[in-house]
């Protein structure tokens, strides 16, 4: 599953993609944005060029100030498996976002983070931003 994700996200950077699209206005669709984040996390984590390229500015930025702390994943390890939830889509707000959800070696317990895309489709999809949670951790379960 993670390899078609890719897939999808190779070409969901690239421009040609970016004019495909299945919303009447312009914007990525929840099942976009879903295959997106699929690709993007894989089983273990987004790879250097996904980090890279498929990032915003902004979220680059808070990851680079926080040092020994994965901002993209909220956490400092990798994860044993990583699944992501059902988009939601705010239309008004040109946002989508989606709850991942991480499994970790050793552990019952697995902790829960937000994902945020635009939904503009005249750009290449990017994650916009990370929510840890309210105290800046991550929500276990």
């Amino acid at each position: 599953m993670a390899a078609l994700g890719l897939g999808l996200v190779l070409a969901a950077g690239s421009p040609a993609a970016a004019s495909v699209q299945t919303d009447p206005n312009g914007r990525y669709t929840a099942e976009e944005i879903h295959h997106f984040l699929e690709g993007f996390y894989g089983n273990h984590g987004p790879t250097a060029w996904e980090r890279k390229h498929l990032v915003s500015d902004q979220l680059k930025e808070k990851a680079a100030e926080n040092p020994g702390f994965d901002v993209l994943l909220c956490a400092q390890n990798t994860p044993r498996d990583i699944e992501v939830g059902e988009v939601t889509t705010a239309q008004s707000a040109r946002v989508g976002w989606a709850t991942i959800t991480t499994t970790w070696d050793g552990s019952p317990q697995t902790a829960s983070f937000t994902a945020y895309v635009d939904l503009d489709g005249s750009k290449p999809m990017k994650l916009l931003d990370v929510y840890c949670g309210t105290d800046g951790s991550t929500t276990f379960r």
